[in-house]
């Protein structure tokens, strides 16, 4: 057989192989955001506002956050992995296409930013986000969550702006065993205090 010819059965084969996994592996469905602003509209509204900019300290700011993790904490809030009995039912109503398109919605809206209130504790935040507290091996959140806390795509969350009252809950929940569904963050929240959680939320509120 001819060089040529059998490089081109082998090219032609090749070509076919792709196509055959193509059509075995569908490429997944893209988010739907009109679909995903009308879940969101009929579920989430109340809690974090028309834009997912909560105005509710206790309820977190949604808007421009990563939309990987947002289907993340769906998805544990339905499963029970993150506890949260009025979450859990919210999530419970939801499919998996459901959260997708309301995970991408949210992340379509612009976040509007906070402010640190705390004048007497915002250098021992900064200190603590952008340097951690060497003696007790807590780690700088700056290295995850970014110097300006944008965060990092479909690894580690958005934290700039987020309301103070919401972020140091959570890190008291992961502190205290409540909140499960994170041991990187429960493995640096036991060794923080009351006054260091309650500042470097504060500094975290204030980040753009």
């Amino acid at each position: 057989m001819k060089p040529f010819v059998t490089f081109l059965m082998v090219a032609l084969f090749a070509a076919s192989a792709v196509a055959a996994d193509e059509k075995a592996a569908p490429k997944a469905a893209k988010p739907d955001l009109v679909k995903g602003a009308a879940s969101y509209a009929a579920v989430c509204v109340a809690c974090h506002a028309a834009d997912g900019n909560s105005t509710t300290p206790v309820n977190p700011k949604l808007a421009q956050q990563h939309p990987e993790y947002l289907v993340k904490q769906l998805k544990e809030f339905k499963s029970g992995k993150r506890a949260n009995a009025v979450m859990s039912g919210f999530a419970g109503a939801l499919s998996d296409e459901d959260m997708k398109n309301i995970a991408y919605w949210l992340a379509s809206q612009k976040a509007k930013p906070g402010f640190a209130k705390d004048k007497e504790t915002i250098l021992l935040g900064e200190r603590i986000y952008r340097g951690g507290i060497a003696d007790r091996q807590i780690a700088a959140c700056a290295g995850c969550h970014s110097p300006n806390g944008a965060g990092v795509p479909a690894q580690y969350p958005r934290l700039g702006g987020q309301h103070a009252d919401y972020t140091a809950a959570q890190l008291v929940a992961f502190r205290d065993g409540v909140r499960k569904n994170g041991e990187q963050m429960s493995g640096v929240a036991r060794k923080m205090n009351d006054r260091e959680i309650k500042a470097v939320s504060d500094y975290i509120a204030g980040l753009r």
